[in-house]
């Protein structure tokens, strides 16, 4: 071999040796850098992060016209004439919904009870109250909640599926998968906990249905507690704190309204009844923009405990400025109907 060909060839190995030597470092080099990224003692990293929701901001309530009532009351015999009676009286149904809205209608349908029984939201109130939303224009209309006892059960007996369904609504029963973890900034007992999130995906307007009924750990059951029924996870642990977690609902959920079902009360054996004699006849239908007052007014009014003090969400829920319970000072508009 000639010296220039040998010294060709000796450069030739020099660089496929420093080719080499830095192929080797980087990959040290890449090995310590995943080694340390793959450090995860406590097993966290690893773990998929839950999606973190939160509702609109100002909830979903809107401001109505001044001419609007703060508390709509209509008695009389014939549900659905009640329920508009109601909510013209608070600026009528084309005030909150506008053609094109998506609008969630919440019962409560907690037991697997007969309607009769008061212990959840009369069916003919649901289907009015999808009626009317349908004929201002909403583009769908959804029921949901999250029964206590068996979802399938409860809204077959309480008679609400067939009633949502046969006036045009989707109804939600609720499935594992179904379940975000809410965000509700302040909240005591609820700051991230799971939340029935797949009836809202897309959802802008939401009204909730509740029975006035007594209750044996709150004393009553009625538009603000109804909110319950969207929560998943571990609920019975909250009755250590049942006032403590109706004022969270109440901070959670800004409604475009709710209306209270007065059609009949259950006045004791609450919330879950079982007999026509827990039962009295209301025949009130209440609308409002503030659950706290429709709840004050089923308290006093349709439960009758005239002089005895609030169930104790109440305070707490003022001192958080979360509603008004004064209902005979509020704009109210009573009607009787046929």
């Amino acid at each position: 071999m000639s010296s220039q060909s040998e010294d060709a060839y000796k450069r030739s190995q020099r660089r496929e040796f420093l080719k080499q030597t830095g192929l080797a470092a980087g990959a040290a080099v890449g090995a310590g850098i995943g080694a340390t990224f793959l450090h995860d003692p406590d097993g966290e990293r690893g773990k998929p992060k839950p999606n973190i929701l939160r509702l609109p901001e100002g909830g979903y309530a809107i401001e109505p016209p001044s001419t609007a009532a703060y508390l709509g009351v209509a008695r009389g015999e014939r549900v659905e004439a009640m329920l508009r009676g109601a909510v013209d009286a608070i600026g009528g149904i084309d005030t909150y919904v506008k053609p094109g809205d998506v609008v969630l209608i919440k019962p409560n349908v907690a037991f697997e009870r007969v309607a009769q029984l008061g212990a959840t939201s009369h069916p003919e109130i649901v289907s009015a109250l999808v009626r009317l939303a349908r004929d201002a224009g909403a583009s769908e209309v959804r029921v949901a909640d999250n029964p206590i006892e068996s979802p399938e059960a409860c809204f077959v007996r309480s008679g609400v599926q067939k009633a949502a369904l046969d006036a045009g609504a989707r109804v939600y029963l609720p499935r594992p998968s179904d379940f975000e973890i809410l965000n509700v900034p302040g909240a005591k007992w609820i700051e991230q906990w799971p939340f029935f999130a797949a009836p809202f995906r897309g959802v802008n307007k939401v009204i909730g249905v509740a029975p006035v009924k007594d209750h044996n750990l709150c004393r009553a059951s009625m538009t603000t507690k109804n909110w319950y029924g969207l929560l998943g996870g571990r609920r019975n642990q909250f009755h250590q704190d049942i006032h403590g977690i109706i004022t969270d609902l109440a901070l959670m959920m800004r409604p475009t309204f709710v209306v209270l079902d007065g059609t009949r009360v259950m006045f004791r054996s609450g919330p879950t009844g079982g007999s026509l004699s827990d039962v009295k006849m209301g025949n009130t239908i209440v609308a409002a923009r503030d659950t706290l007052t429709a709840d004050s007014f089923g308290w006093h009014e349709l439960l009758g405990r005239h002089g005895e003090e609030l169930p104790g969400y109440f305070k707490q829920s003022v001192e958080r400025k979360l509603g008004n319970p004064d209902f005979q000072n509020v704009f109210k508009k009573e009607v009787q109907v046929g």
